[in-house]
């Protein structure tokens, strides 16, 4: 239970099962077809991952839902430790790209965040995100989205979805939008594209931070060049695991990257899709490489000076971390 901190989680993947079966029966909404027997949620491969995602995010309709989530999504995340979060949150989700809509789910997510937080649950704050199988035009939409909200909870701006959809140089106009608002900027990237799709991120996006980015470890220049330039990835090791990225926990690259002397951070991704949580992924990497409570401390260290907070909030985090 030690105090943790997590860059790379997406709000409406980290939904419980129970709470997207309640919404769904609320709202007289079949997505039954999207679980296991178990009640778990159930998928193929990372491509019906998505497909199950977006069927499940579909029951969150209004501000309302979104403030509901938030609460549950913060509860997991204090169960494991957790005391500072940043979640992805795109307005595709919330409003359809419409800004007057986007500003209504968004107070309403910050609103329940910033309540958690004073009855001293995790503080959170939020990543615009675009949609990259969504296309670059809608990307364009979400950016001023974003623009237009920065500020004490917006943060940064990023881009997931299907690594395989476009290219990075397609988003260049998004991510100039949100670097000129004051965002800062993150992408996922090196999950399923592979080396090269990390340095066309970094060339074309501009990016500090890569979600994933643990295939560079098949090109040992990059990983040379990543730890020069003190590149942070945001590792989700569970999630890398059980969408088959890599075979089991001894042979993902986390460590051989750390190693190396990449700053990497640990999150879980989607959580309740992946069978994880934060309080799992320390214990797995404990079991398989034996860190220690000093190296999860330096990893907290490198995630909070990664973190798009501001000083304030960093200052108080790392007193928290501190008081351990």
């Amino acid at each position: 239970m030690l105090p943790k901190i997590e860059l790379h989680l997406h709000l409406e993947g980290a939904a419980p099962p129970a709470f997207v079966r309640g919404l769904a029966k609320e709202k007289s909404i079949d997505i039954s077809g999207i679980f296991d027997a178990r009640g778990g949620y159930a998928y193929a491969d990372f491509w019906h991952f998505l497909k199950v995602y977006e069927a499940a995010t579909s029951v969150l309709q209004s501000p309302e839902d979104y403030a509901r989530l938030t609460r549950a999504v913060l509860e997991e995340c204090a169960a494991s430790g957790v005391i500072y979060a940043e979640t992805f949150v795109s307005p595709d989700f919330c409003g359809g790209r419409d800004l007057g809509a986007w500003r209504e789910y968004l107070h309403a997510i910050h609103e329940t965040a910033r309540a958690v937080a004073a009855q001293g649950g995790p503080e959170l704050r939020g990543i615009v995100t675009c949609i990259r199988h969504f296309g670059p035009e809608k990307a364009r939409e979400t950016a001023i989205c974003a623009a237009e909200t920065v500020g004490d909870f917006i943060t940064g701006f990023g881009i997931a979805g299907d690594e395989k959809a476009a290219q990075p140089k397609d988003f260049r106009w998004s991510f100039d939008c949100a670097r000129e608002a004051g965002l800062r900027l993150t992408a996922h990237a090196g999950e399923w594209g592979g080396p090269q799709s990390i340095r066309d991120a970094l060339a074309d996006l501009g990016v500090e931070r890569i979600g994933h980015g643990v295939r560079a470890i098949e090109d040992l220049a990059l990983v040379d060049e990543l730890a020069e330039r003190g590149v942070v990835l945001e590792v989700c090791p569970g999630s890398n695991i059980a969408l088959g990225v890599f075979a089991d926990w001894r042979k993902h690259p986390i460590n051989e990257l750390d190693r190396r002397g990449v700053k990497v951070t640990v999150s879980t991704d989607d959580p309740p899709f992946f069978h994880t949580t934060m309080e799992r992924e320390f214990q797995m990497l404990n079991r398989a490489f034996d860190w220690d409570e000093g190296q999860f401390a330096r990893i907290n260290r490198t995630a909070l000076d990664a973190a798009f907070c501001d000083a304030d909030t960093r200052g108080r985090i790392a007193k928290k971390l501190e008081a351990v």
